[in-house]
């Protein structure tokens, strides 16, 4: 069972099923004092579906990585040792039959988002990680798909939960750049080509720093156009972090440097999340 956990990243899905809740009563307005089934019960079945289907993305994303995880994460390979390559793929299946079969009793527009991300993350490990930014582009549009789902469905909300879909989005794409920096060396040997190896380091951390200086931009586009004074606190609050974020890349040239951007980036998003409740 542990070795399941660490399989689907257990801690990371109770962060996504945490957000998700998050968004339909802070963004979307479900009361949390609410008895409502109606409300509840489809929400439910959306996180289960959600966390099931990201679960099964795990799974495929270490079954094609096993290899380069042994020189990039050698603590974190769990197929081949603790679980066989084909029980690991017979999981992969079953959970992600799940997830869609569930996202598909609610409704066709959940159904077919369900679809389109498992499909998305079983392309993203088989090929689109090893190319430059697509893949990364990919993670993130999933990453904000998964909070506009819940709007989606309950068809309320668009604007806001749009809003974060976009901060989750931009900071997922730094993140996921910051860790292909992070896996550079085991990436190389297998052939992969992601930015940092087509690109070098230096132009990298150069386009990083474009595409912070753009968020930050966007966010006071955003301070000046919106009314909401809850959101413009936090729009400050993180645009100090993001400078720190670009101080500390100038910096960083090693594993250890760039594991704790990435950490750092995490902590970010987690501040977002958290930052639904003063909207």
């Amino acid at each position: 069972m542990g070795a399941i956990f660490k399989l689907i990243r257990f801690n990371n899905l109770l962060i996504l099923a945490f957000t998700q809740i998050l968004v339909a009563i802070a963004l979307v307005g479900i009361s949390p004092a609410s008895v409502d089934l109606q409300q509840w019960l489809p929400l439910f079945f959306i996180v289960l579906s959600t966390v099931f289907i990201a679960a099964g993305g795990y799974v495929i994303n270490d079954y094609y990585d096993v290899k380069i995880d042994y020189i990039n994460r050698p603590e974190r390979v769990t197929i081949g040792s603790d679980i066989s390559r084909r029980k690991a793929m017979f999981f992969h299946f079953i959970i992600t039959g799940l997830g869609i079969l569930i996202a598909l009793i609610l409704s066709w527009k959940t159904g077919l988002i369900a679809a389109f991300s498992a499909f998305c993350l079983w392309y993203y490990s088989n090929q689109l990680k090893r190319m430059p930014l697509i893949g990364n582009l990919t993670i993130a549009m999933l990453t904000a798909l998964s909070l506009m789902q819940v709007s989606i469905y309950f068809g309320q909300s668009y604007l806001i939960t749009g809003i974060y879909a976009v901060f989750a989005f931009a900071l997922t794409v730094i993140r996921e750049l910051i860790k292909d920096m992070e896996d550079v060396e085991g990436d190389k040997m297998h052939g992969c080509k992601t930015v940092p190896i087509l690109w070098g380091m230096r132009n990298t951390k150069r386009l990083l720093m474009v595409f912070i200086t753009l968020f930050i931009l966007l966010m006071m586009g955003w301070m000046v156009s919106t009314n909401n004074v809850h959101l413009n606190i936090y729009f400050m609050g993180l645009s100090l972090p993001l400078i720190l974020v670009v101080i500390y890349l100038l910096r960083a040239d090693t594993k250890k440097h760039f594991k704790n951007l990435s950490l750092f980036c995490k902590l970010l998003m987690m501040g977002g999340v958290l930052s639904m409740l003063m909207v």
